[in-house]
């Protein structure tokens, strides 16, 4: 990491519910991802700049948090070979008031998010979310040690704990879509004090960031 700031967006958005669903569960109790995974982010700038987004289209980095969670029970129709839907049940966990503090260089999308060309969803599309504000800020190189929280980092890295799962980065533009860029993450769900060199800082909202970078070989 060099040692000149970063000019970012930063983007704040909120919902009255949010929902990701860990790949390993198909059926029967949904539980969320405590945070979204990349994917999820990259969704999100797609539908606001209204055209597929990816790691290869801006760096991006995020803080997450919601006041709580809970179970909801839904109905879903399950289609055979035969093509006939059969009714069941299924229990899912939500998480409620959510804000979601994005972070990203690409900073000519101000004006999509302000005027966003698709909804804007954080999770499903029950999950419907809406813009509080958008400005530019800029990101300084951190300096010792700073907290980090309500994110994800590539695994293994140093003074890293939460929850180790393997996410795609983004989803192919063909359909069916497939899930790109999968390697393992670390959901940082507790605050953690880190001194990395490739962590930044966010002086005005007193956070570390992450910023997650396509390298040379196209991994994030």
């Amino acid at each position: 990491m060099g040692c000149v700031a970063v000019e970012v967006l930063r983007i704040v958005i909120t919902a009255w519910t949010a929902s990701f669903r860990y790949p390993i569960f198909i059926v029967g109790y949904q539980p969320s991802l405590p945070v979204p995974p990349l994917s999820t982010i990259y969704g999100i700038i797609s539908a606001a700049a209204g055209r597929p987004m990816g790691p290869g289209d801006t760096a991006v980095g995020y803080y997450f948090r919601c006041k709580g969670k809970g179970t909801d029970i839904e109905t879903i129709y399950e289609i055979g070979s035969n093509l006939k839907a059969k009714q069941n049940i299924c229990r899912r966990e939500i998480l409620f008031e959510p804000e979601l503090v994005l972070y990203i260089t690409d900073t000519g999308l101000a004006e999509n998010f302000r005027r966003p060309a698709h909804p804007l969803l954080l999770g499903r599309s029950g999950d419907l979310a809406s813009v509080r504000s958008v400005e530019a800020v800029k990101l300084a190189p951190a300096k010792g040690s700073v907290i980090v929280e309500g994110t994800i980092m590539p695994f293994p890295g140093d003074g890293l704990r939460g929850i180790v799962q393997a996410l795609p980065t983004h989803f192919s533009e063909d359909l069916p879509r497939r899930a790109l860029g999968t390697r393992l993450f670390c959901l940082v769900t507790e605050r953690l004090e880190l001194e990395r060199e490739d962590l930044w800082m966010d002086t005005q909202a007193g956070r570390g960031v992450y910023l997650h970078f396509v390298d040379s070989e196209g991994q994030v």
